[in-house]
């Protein structure tokens, strides 16, 4: 387990004061006028060293991604970033706590992230609904403006960097990078084509880059410690701390750091008082939250929590959202309210996903009660495949993996429905 003196999330739980002065207390804006001095390269290399993955979902190196903003624009174009803080993935519930606790850590992190990448301003795209999130996060803003931490002579430091909170309308497509960059400027929010990628085409056609939360959150500890340390936990390329959230049927739901790569069993029964009914009373996990595919208990006994360990086992981290489900579980039931949400949840630009992600839904609505045949459940799956990797944006993956997942692991379960679901019907027309 992680030691606490090693966890960067020190109030976690908002037993602290999470302004200014609590937050300076646990050291946060220590020295952070010395770490913008150091300069660009050396904030970029330091979190290359620390191999820091995004913490998003798509566990892209951070500190590569940062290297591809341009050093100068030659029309004199400003560069920007901006904070993904839109967490609508269905089991996630790991930003909004460090905005409501911790939100210095994240306003912080945008400051040196900006730094490092030679932006003059940061949008924090946070979710409407967030309501007392947006409420915590812009008084720490204010906070930090009424200190000398950011506007002009940001720190002390020279450096001019301005910081804006942004309240979207609460689509979960405005998680997806472009489609928040579309909505941020006004419009509809629904996923650009790539290229240009937005490091070169991004906000307002400037340079941008954007990343999760987290990921930003935990920059200020990961230079200060240095890239090594936090490149200390962890398997290779699996590296450092990582929130999760596990929710559904376990004793104690929280959410908690935790070392990457860690045991999916220790994770659950040291930090929830296991699964409810015990182990053996495990049905199946969704490690990452709703859109990735589902484990089975006997993959669950021995998995680690990381993104190769799990893309291994046919699966990914994602946001590290694990619903738990035990064996009082209708897990077909799970799932097709899984397709209505994302049925309910595509823009609709990209034609396998408007209409693939509804007659997904619709076809798992009747494998609830059995009403199909054996040989749709083939058929479901080829759409799952045809829509996959056939849309701009990873919604359509979304919607296809938690259905790939069930038809790999509990096929039996499905056939079994239809069976049940023939043999009553047939009940009834003897007894008519």
């Amino acid at each position: 387990m992680l030691r606490d003196e090693d966890r960067i999330f020190t109030n976690l739980y908002g037993i602290h004061d999470w302004h200014l002065a609590g937050a300076q207390k646990r050291g946060d804006w220590s020295g952070t006028k010395d770490l913008i001095l150091k300069g660009r390269d050396w904030l970029v290399e330091e979190m290359k060293t620390s191999n820091l993955r995004g913490r998003g979902g798509a566990g892209f190196p951070t500190g590569m991604k940062w290297s591809f903003m341009p050093k100068a624009s030659p029309d004199g174009r400003p560069s920007y970033l901006v904070v993904n803080a839109d967490e609508s993935e269905p089991g996630t519930c790991k930003d909004r706590d460090i905005l409501r606790h911790d939100p210095h850590k994240l306003v912080e992190g945008c400051l040196l992230a900006s730094v490092a990448m030679g932006a003059s301003a940061c949008y924090i795209y946070i979710r409407g609904e967030f309501y007392n999130e947006a409420s915590n996060l812009q008084v720490a803003i204010d906070e930090a403006y009424a200190a000398g931490l950011l506007g002009k002579n940001a720190c002390g430091s020279g450096y001019d960097f301005e910081l804006y909170l942004h309240r979207g309308a609460g689509a979960y497509i405005c998680g997806e990078e472009t489609a928040l960059l579309e909505s941020l400027e006004g419009r509809k929010g629904q996923p650009r084509l790539k290229p240009p990628f937005p490091a070169q085409c991004g906000l307002y056609g400037c340079p941008t880059t954007v990343n999760n939360v987290e990921t930003i959150a935990v920059v200020p500890t990961i230079l200060r410690r240095g890239g090594a340390w936090f490149a200390g936990f962890g398997r290779p390329k699996n590296n450092g701390t990582k929130l999760f959230c596990i929710s559904g049927h376990v004793n104690k739901p929280c959410t908690v750091e935790e070392e990457m790569g860690i045991p999916l069993k220790e994770l659950i029964e040291k930090h929830c008082g296991g699964v409810r009914g015990g182990w053996d009373n495990l049905l199946a996990v969704i490690p990452g939250g709703s859109s990735v595919r589902m484990i089975p208990k006997s993959i669950c006994d021995t998995v680690l929590m990381d993104f190769d360990a799990l893309r291994e086992v046919k699966s990914g981290l994602g946001t590290a959202a694990v619903i738990v489900m035990d064996k009082s579980t209708d897990i077909i039931a799970a799932i097709a309210r899984l397709a209505h949400f994302y049925k309910h949840e595509s823009c609709g630009q990209c034609t396998p996903c408007r209409e693939g992600t509804g007659w997904m839904w619709r076809v798992m609505e009747r494998l609830v009660k059995g009403n199909a045949s054996v040989e749709e459940i083939d058929m479901l799956l080829d759409v799952t495949y045809e829509i996959e990797g056939h849309t701009i944006c990873a919604l359509g993956d979304a919607a296809a993996w938690p259905i790939q997942g069930l038809i790999a692991h509990f096929r039996p379960v499905l056939e079994e429905r239809i069976k049940t679901y023939r043999a009553a019907a047939v009940a009834r027309s003897h007894a008519a």
